[in-house]
């Protein structure tokens, strides 16, 4: 089950090198495979998948718990970040964009680490949450109290929710299925629009923005095409889940899998709140 998902893609649980390709002989400590279960979380996990038995195993409750964890501090780190900065004037609006700026930062590099790391970190999946909390609250309370947006936070946060909605219950009931041809081309179209933000932000801090990402057609089109891309980041998201729990992984596996999930919800949601704010502003 190789990964394209760099979210993914350093586990080997994830990418077929987790040992379930040889079995040994009955009386070596590993199962016949036609004896595995499901399981429940905290159950140990089957021996045939080479991870510790008293282990519990990965599962759909332990993946919601664990992004409701994640997701929890972020939404509070947001809220936190919000109050603090209170009503914007052109005393502070210098600390809005710090803190917006130093919230994207630390958490573009969190998300690297995190990403690239063999063995996950709950701790580093939680400081990430917190970091792109920080940036989701100043870049918010920032538009929100711009005359034209006012009201834009709400549908922006009401939009992510039925995208999330919408494209689980798309992915349950059409039965999508995920080809690794699909999984290269969404990845390769998010590192290079990431490429693409980061340039523009570069371009900003020296004072111009020839690639007009935040005004016009241009920008219309390119957060039109984030959202899309978020969407397809929720399909895949689903996907590895879903191979996850069917592998049998342990449970730890869950914090990638909320890691991954709040990834694409913050992709999603600064996506669509940054075409929001186009529409209005226009």
């Amino acid at each position: 089950m190789q990964s394209n998902n760099p979210v993914f893609a350093r586990n080997d649980s994830f990418n077929g090198r987790s040992g379930t390709q040889t079995y040994a002989s009955p009386g070596t400590g590993y199962s016949d495979p036609s004896t595995w279960s499901t399981g429940t979380p905290g159950q140990g996990a089957p021996t045939g998948y080479g991870v510790r038995t008293d282990e519990g195993r990965m599962s759909i409750d332990s993946v919601v718990q664990k992004s409701a964890m994640t997701l929890g501090v972020l939404v509070i780190a947001a809220a936190a970040t919000w109050i603090y900065l209170g009503d914007i004037s052109e005393d502070n609006i210098g600390v809005f964009g710090g803190l917006a700026m130093g919230g994207a930062l630390l958490g573009f590099v969190l998300a690297m680490v995190n990403s690239f790391k063999a063995i996950i970190s709950p701790a580093l999946v939680l400081a990430y949450a917190a970091a792109e909390g920080v940036f989701v609250g100043a870049f918010s309370s920032l538009l929100e109290q711009q005359p034209q947006l006012d009201g834009i936070v709400v549908q922006a946060v009401g939009g992510t929710l039925m995208a999330f909605g919408g494209t689980l219950a798309a992915y349950k009931y059409f039965n999508i299925k995920v080809s690794d041809k699909f999984r290269r081309g969404v990845m390769a179209a998010v590192l290079g629009m990431v490429g693409v933000l980061l340039l523009n932000l570069v371009t900003n801090l020296l004072g111009f923005d020839f690639l007009n990402l935040n005004s016009g057609l241009t920008g219309l089109l390119f957060s039109g095409l984030g959202v899309v891309l978020g969407v397809f980041m929720l399909i895949l998201d689903f996907d590895f889940v879903e191979r996850g729990i069917a592998a049998g992984l342990p449970e730890r596996e869950s914090w990638r899998a909320a890691f991954g999930l709040t990834v694409t919800l913050v992709w999603l949601y600064v996506m669509l709140l940054r075409l929001l704010a186009i529409l209005r502003s226009e």
